[in-house]
């Protein structure tokens, strides 16, 4: 038996509304019958020109979001930097405090003495 649609090759496609030949072959046949055969190649070029129109536009919308949305990472990653400095700048007044304190804990001993001794 021969498959014209195996299952598997039809599952890797993947169009947006799914539609194959035979969908399009009736929608031309509709629209022939419809529309009429005098207006509808001048009706074929009016919609291939505004799908044409659309799909110029859905680009540009989707690349002025990419630029908005790589715009919104480098500000975030540039204020993660700018906090990242502060807190440095932070630890090192604090390393600086801490090295004062440990310094005046460490002279505390030679004070003693040096009253001890001043009192004799």
């Amino acid at each position: 038996m021969v498959m014209l649609f195996p299952s598997n090759q039809r599952a890797q496609k993947s169009n947006m509304f799914d539609v194959g030949f035979w969908e399009l072959c009736l929608v031309g046949l509709v629209c022939l019958l419809v529309i009429g055969p005098e207006k509808l190649p001048k009706a074929a070029r009016v919609a291939g020109f505004w799908i044409g129109k659309t799909r110029n536009m859905v680009a540009s919308v989707k690349s002025e979001i990419k630029q908005e949305l790589q715009a919104e990472e480098m500000r975030q990653i540039i204020k993660e930097q700018t906090d990242l400095e502060a807190f440095h700048k932070a630890l090192g007044e604090g390393s600086n405090v801490i090295d004062e304190l440990s310094s005046s804990i460490k002279s505390l001993p030679d004070e003693k003495d040096k009253a001890l001794n001043d009192s004799k």
